[in-house]
């Protein structure tokens, strides 16, 4: 099934971000809006210690099983927000361009923040994201 998602690029705007600056769907999708994914094992532990490539790919394997849950997957994500507890430019690239590059052509809006701490012990890495369906 096709994706519900039309990416919006500008000729305008600068195409140095890795993604399209904007995204609709149309009036009768329906909003899908996922936890923010963490890089948890099954048991709860934070996998990838201490390496934010790592833990980018853990979340993205959370956040495959939440839309799958949900009857989507990646096609049909309309945003994302990709949060690294780092205040080192290199951390937060390392976990963009595990995220950029699982999304591949469906390069969804997308906003990347530095903070300063997330929920578990040792977490890097978490990834929110929307995504839209017409059922």
């Amino acid at each position: 099934m096709p994706s519900a998602v039309q990416l919006i690029r500008s000729p305008g705007l600068s195409d140095v971000a890795e993604y399209a600056y904007a995204a609709t769907a149309p009036q009768e999708a329906r909003l899908i809006f996922l936890a923010g994914a963490c890089p948890l094992d099954p048991d709860g532990a934070t996998m990838a210690v201490g390496d934010p490539a790592g833990q980018a790919a853990a979340c993205l394997d959370t956040l495959s099983g939440a839309l799958e849950a949900a009857g989507v997957g990646l096609a049909d994500v309309i945003s994302t927000r990709v949060l690294v507890a780092s205040t080192q430019r290199s951390d937060l690239v390392a976990a963009w361009e595990v995220v950029r590059d699982a999304f591949g052509d469906h390069d969804v809006p997308s906003t990347l923040l530095g903070v300063t701490v997330l929920g578990y012990d040792d977490q890097l890495v978490e990834i929110e994201a929307v995504a839209a369906v017409v059922d």
